[in-house]
């Protein structure tokens, strides 16, 4: 049975996709540069509450505090990453962070003052901020600026006409429509990929993480068919938070003074680390260390939190409501008082990002990615770790600076719309399927396989995120069985249709994963991306970049290897 599609074509000049902090400041600033440049935006969700923050967030992470400079932040950040990091595109975000700070300030985002008015830090990075409407904020600057949204529209592929991206194609995931977009530039902020490895909780808790379940790579699986390259896939991030919750620990550590111990009450990062309660620790070592401690057993694990008075409790029970309200709900429903127990913590499931780690599209210092009409900024694209929102903000800006320039010499979009009918079929297949009658498998089962494939061989929970050969060459060989069992997923309506998709996606991104972890034949962010068979760093063969890219006829994965290229001065350590 063919699915009767109604199609609805949009042009513009700019196509963003993307709703999320990096989308929505790109958009902004494209029409503040040239008002007179068509803008849309793309999002699976709605731009209101879509993305990393929806739920706000109450602290801005990458800020240069008074006596900070791009080069210092640099180095911390080559540091942080254990030597390897794209010194071009971490100091030219660098340079925009305060400014994108205080232009989203000056829309109305609340930031924590002192009495003479200067921001009040938190951390050596980080300022506080009251910022649980900050999608609310950003949507409205959006409205504003004059941008175009296309809310719930998942997008599913670019369009591309004779080797450049000229547009994209989504599908309406309420009413099922068809949207194709041509556009002389297109900017990918997608954001990263979360589901690829069983969760930490398991039935109807799994998508309690920490990186938002709706999250699915699907930004990277469009470049990866594509032929765009990649970099980082390798530098999984495995995030230290509170048990069961997954909450963000920043804030007890950073906030509070919280100090990690493990069930001895030992302060394990002090004594087998040499790094103080955790602080300065790089950020892989701040779950390696529990991970250690529990395979030792010594766990579980804890930031101690009993040194908070009442006073200093309420604190951060409010700083908590601006970003991830559960927990205080959870405390409060099992009457749990910090300051009488400390707070349990654990590592969550291993995400695929470029925001705190450097997992995305290879791209130049502008944002342009290696296929031409195309850009990337955000948690997208790579290269450039420690991120955080700010950074995000700062790449959404650097990117549209680079199109509103680009677009001086840009021709009118061209397709060979021949192409579309493919790509719609391919789109509503389980639909098609499911109406016919066919056998299938669901979209939640197949990624229940592929989780299980992933924790297992690839570096999962179970396994302690270690990986090693052998391990990692059956998981290259299941996924690709299970890619090619995808053509009989089943869909009953919309709903499960976008989740079709979204596994879709997800098997892409992974085998991408598994192929990076293993030609990295190294350990250099232990507890992000441990080998047992290769247990030491190794600078002399391995401070390089490792990157794929996949043939868009063949489907073979190529591996490449680029240069790091030092460009800010400075002592170098680098913690064994």
């Amino acid at each position: 049975m063919e699915v009767q599609v109604r199609t609805v074509r949009h042009q513009t000049d700019v196509l963003i996709i993307g709703g999320g902090t990096a989308g929505c400041l790109a958009a902004a600033t494209v029409k503040e540069l040239n008002p007179t440049l068509r803008v849309m935006i793309m999002e699976k969700a709605h731009i209101e509450r879509s993305g990393c923050l929806a739920a706000g967030m109450n602290a801005i992470n990458a800020y240069l505090n008074p006596g900070e400079t791009p080069e210092s932040f640099t180095q911390y950040v080559r540091y942080d990453a254990m030597g390897l990091l794209r010194e071009d595109l971490v100091y030219s975000g660098a340079q925009e962070l305060n400014a994108a700070v205080q232009k989203v300030e000056s829309w109305g985002l609340p930031v924590q003052k002192d009495e003479s008015g200067r921001y009040q830090p938190r951390g050596r990075w980080n300022i506080r901020i009251n910022g649980e409407s900050l999608k609310p904020i950003l949507a409205a600057a959006v409205r504003e600026a004059g941008v175009q949204v296309l809310n719930r529209v998942n997008a599913v592929d670019f369009l591309i006409d004779e080797g450049r991206v000229v547009g994209a194609a989504g599908v309406g995931v309420r009413d099922g429509q068809f949207h194709w977009v041509t556009a002389k530039a297109v900017l990918c902020c997608t954001g990263g990929a979360a589901g690829l490895y069983r969760p930490n909780n398991p039935g109807r808790a799994a998508h309690k993480m920490w990186y938002p379940p709706f999250n699915t790579g699907g930004g990277y699986a469009m470049g990866i068919r594509a032929g765009a390259e990649f970099t980082g896939f390798e530098m999984r991030f495995i995030a230290l938070r509170t048990k069961d919750l997954i909450c963000p620990t920043g804030t007890l550590a950073l906030g509070f003074g919280a100090k990690q111990r493990n069930a001895l009450g030992e302060e394990f990062m002090k004594l087998r680390f040499k790094h103080q309660g955790g602080e300065g620790a790089p950020t892989c070592l701040r779950v390696y260390g529990p991970v250690q401690e529990q395979k030792a057993g010594r766990g579980p694990c804890y930031l101690d939190t009993r040194h908070l008075d009442a006073d200093q409790v309420r604190k951060l029970k409010a700083a908590y409501l601006d970003m991830y309200p559960g927990i205080v709900l959870q405390w409060a429903a099992n009457e749990f008082n910090p300051a009488e127990t400390p707070v349990e913590i654990c590592g969550t499931e291993p995400y695929i990002m470029g925001g705190h780690c450097q997992a995305g599209y290879w791209i130049d210092r502008e944002r342009r990615t290696t296929l031409p009409g195309l850009y990337a900024a955000g948690d997208v694209a790579g290269g450039y770790p420690y991120k955080f929102v700010s950074g995000c903000w700062a790449e959404g800006i650097i990117a549209a600076r680079a199109i509103v320039e680009d677009l001086q010499q840009a021709d009118e979009p061209e397709l060979d719309e021949m192409a579309l009918p493919g790509l719609i079929e391919r789109s509503y297949r389980p639909l098609a399927r499911f109406r016919d009658g066919a056998e299938g498998v669901g979209p939640a089962e197949a990624e229940e396989r592929l989780q299980k494939i992933m924790d297992e061989y690839a570096g999962g929970i179970s396994t302690f995120y270690e990986i090693h050969e052998a391990g990692l060459d059956e998981a290259g060989r299941q996924l690709a069985r299970l890619e090619r069992q995808l053509q009989y997923l089943v869909a009953a309506d919309y709903h499960e249709l976008l989740a079709c998709q979204e596994v879709i996606d997800r098997v892409a991104v992974a085998r991408q994963v598994v192929e990076h972890l293993a030609y990295r034949k190294e350990t250099r962010w232990p507890g992000f991306q441990t080998r047992t068979d290769y247990p030491e760093r190794d600078d002399f063969n391995w401070l390089k970049f490792v990157n794929s890219v996949k043939d868009p006829e063949s489907g073979a994965i190529r591996m490449l290897e680029r240069p790091y290229v030092r460009l800010i001065p400075g002592e170098r350590y680098l913690p064994r």
